[in-house]
């Protein structure tokens, strides 16, 4: 307990209100400094959470950025690690790599998180588990982190984001970008679909299809301007009318 209460201390106290790591933090030797010197010596390098590979950041020439929601700057979340959940943790979702990194308490050194210890994160207003394709026997999901964006008593959406880095070459120039993917997937018992838009969800809740075309009518939901706003009620409408 005491392990975890400096930790989230120390982690709370070198964060600013938005979430963002406060520079300055490190240099008050009568605050968040010496909390830090206390804790370093009480707890030192054996911490749980502190636990992996340093992380570099991309090469600047690649254009756009590797992180969820195109977040590049380390803000407060809460992660599991093993067993313990860690709160107000400066993190950052790397979708290239399918990594989660941390910023250590020096303000400086920057860790990716062992994956296999990390069965779920919240970050940014968003819960992300950790699907493995042996857990689910199906090929169609990969291992990796899944956004779930909605789980009910028997529907669940799930959603893998990912980026991959793509190079365009002409006029003699080559030029390199973050490309970005989302495939959905609703979960029914202990199967996974996947679909793309009104119409793939639809045809999985083909059983109660009419009404649903009724409730996305009276109700003006557009999949064109918020699709995942949309899948999210529709879903929690057909998981209301199966119960």
């Amino acid at each position: 307990m005491l392990k975890k209460s400096l930790l989230a201390l120390v982690i709370t106290w070198g964060t600013t209100a938005n979430g963002h790591v406060s520079a300055q933090a490190g240099t008050d030797s009568t605050g968040l400094g010496l909390v830090i010197a206390n804790y370093h010596t009480t707890i030192g390098q054996q911490s749980h959470l502190y636990n992996g590979p340093e992380y570099e950041f991309y090469d600047p020439i690649i254009k756009g950025n590797a992180y969820v929601f195109d977040n590049k700057l380390f803000t407060a979340g809460d992660v599991k690690y093993g067993t313990a959940v860690y709160r107000d943790v400066p993190m950052l979702y790397d979708l290239n790599k399918d990594l989660v990194v941390i910023l250590l308490y020096n303000h400086f050194t920057k860790i990716s998180l062992l994956s296999e210890r990390v069965p779920e994160f919240w970050l940014l207003n968003h819960h992300f588990i950790r699907i493995t394709t042996d857990s689910t026997g199906q090929a169609r999901l990969g291992t990796g982190f899944y956004d779930q964006l909605y789980q009910g008593k028997k529907i669940g959406i799930i959603v893998k984001r990912a980026k991959s880095i793509q190079t365009n070459t002409g006029n003699n120039t080559i030029e390199s970008f973050f490309s970005e993917t989302s495939d959905y997937y609703v979960k029914k018992g202990d199967n996974y679909f996947s679909f793309s838009g009104k119409g793939g969800l639809l045809d999985i809740f083909k059983d109660k299809k009419k009404e649903l075309r009724q409730y996305i009518k009276a109700n003006h939901i557009d999949f064109r301007e918020n699709q995942e706003q949309a899948i999210v009620d529709v879903t929690t409408y057909y998981d209301h009318l199966t119960n």
